[in-house]
């Protein structure tokens, strides 16, 4: 039996860190011992070693946005100096130990110490930076050509990484997210009379994932006489605390005042999603889109950004609503569609789910992640 180590570097409940969830299944499932190692604590571990992964804690370097500045870079290299022992010997302390799975392109120090200890080193990508100075992401993307192979969450984190180095098309394999929807996907919400609309955005709370432009959004859809109502789920991104406070801030003002409310972190997201009429996911920049998908797996009717890897998800006006990033007013007359036509909102949600179910499974997941790991 071989083992697989696996480098993550968070250990919170999010997107990414879910997804490792199915990952870690499928490695043990095909008969490997599977060692996942974090930077910190966190809930995501007792999730991990659910699925019979061992969990250790090791700090390493991590690639952040607030280390792109020659004072950041120097304070990340001497982080990296520092560590890298550490990462060699907890690399050589597992015997059978024949693939490194770096679970992020963000930690550049372990393509690194994985090449050095001859492991397969394979790197799963859920980026797809296409905005910053052409220098960082370049840096960010160059550490990819010691792997052996990639795996990308998306065609559009594949893009951002051959429109920098062409080399990697050669190493990339595209292998959208996979997950499982609930039994029983909910009917339709019949709301009584004068009973808002239900809105659901479920996501970190930064400014990426565009929760000021639905903020905004709510506001015109009441100014114009549209009684809804906003759920939003989701913690703050570190270093963000700041945006937090402006939502807060906004949530206050007259024109949306009592019409907001911050739920914080969910899990299970399934029954915020049956209770809402509409969800919407109006990020800026999207890799995936993991919400995206759920929300049609739920069967929901679902208004996302056309950016990135949600126009991957979503066919406008066949499973879902498209509207321009950054647009409130796109986003309030897509939702206003819906809501006003609730039999085509409806037809829109049932073809959603099928073709989720069809494109997004677990098990499409299992097959394109054995490919590459076998490979």
């Amino acid at each position: 039996m071989t083992a697989i180590v696996v480098a993550h570097p968070s250990a919170d409940q999010y997107g990414s860190d879910l997804q490792l969830l199915e990952t870690i299944t499928i490695f043990r499932e095909s008969g490997h011992e599977v060692r996942v190692l974090l930077p910190h604590d966190g809930p995501l571990v007792t999730m991990l070693e659910e699925r019979g992964a061992s969990v250790h804690f090791l700090d390493f370097p991590i690639l952040r946005k607030n280390l792109l500045s020659a004072s950041g870079l120097l304070k990340l290299a001497w982080h990296t100096v520092r560590t890298l022992p550490g990462m060699w010997r907890e690399l050589r302390s597992v015997p059978d130990a024949r693939t490194l799975w770096i679970n992020t392109i963000t930690m550049p120090s372990w393509f690194v110490v994985g090449r050095l200890a001859r492991l397969a080193t394979i790197a799963h990508v859920h980026e797809a930076e296409d905005d910053g100075p052409r220098w960082a992401r370049l840096g960010l993307a160059a550490p990819a050509l010691l792997a052996h192979r990639l795996v990308s969450n998306s065609a559009a984190s594949a893009a951002s990484l051959t429109s920098l180095i062409t080399r990697l098309d050669r190493k990339i394999t595209v292998v959208h997210n996979g997950m499982s929807g609930p039994e029983n996907p909910p009917r339709p919400r019949h709301r009584t009379n004068g009973e808002p609309a239900k809105i659901a955005l479920i996501a970190r709370l930064s400014p990426r994932k565009g929760i000021d432009v639905a903020l905004e959004a709510i506001g015109q859809l009441r100014t114009a006489g549209i009684n809804v109502h906003l759920t939003v789920c989701g913690t703050v991104f570190e270093g963000y605390e700041w945006f937090e406070q402006d939502l807060h801030k906004r949530a206050q003002q007259s024109d949306v005042a009592g019409a907001i409310s911050f739920a914080g972190y969910v899990s299970p997201t399934w029954p915020v999603l049956a209770a809402s009429d509409v969800v919407i996911v109006p990020s800026r920049v999207e890799p995936f889109g993991n919400t995206a998908v759920e929300a049609l797996l739920a069967q929901r009717p679902l208004v996302a950004s056309d950016t990135q890897g949600l126009r991957e998800i979503v066919t406008h006006e066949v499973t879902g609503l498209l509207v321009e990033p950054g647009n409130p007013t796109d986003l309030a007359q897509a939702i206003a569609r819906l809501l006003n036509d609730p039999g085509w909102a409806a037809k829109l949600a049932r073809a959603g789910q099928t073709d989720a179910v069809n494109r997004f499974s677990t098990d499409a997941y299992r097959t394109g992640l054995l490919r590459v790991l076998n490979s």
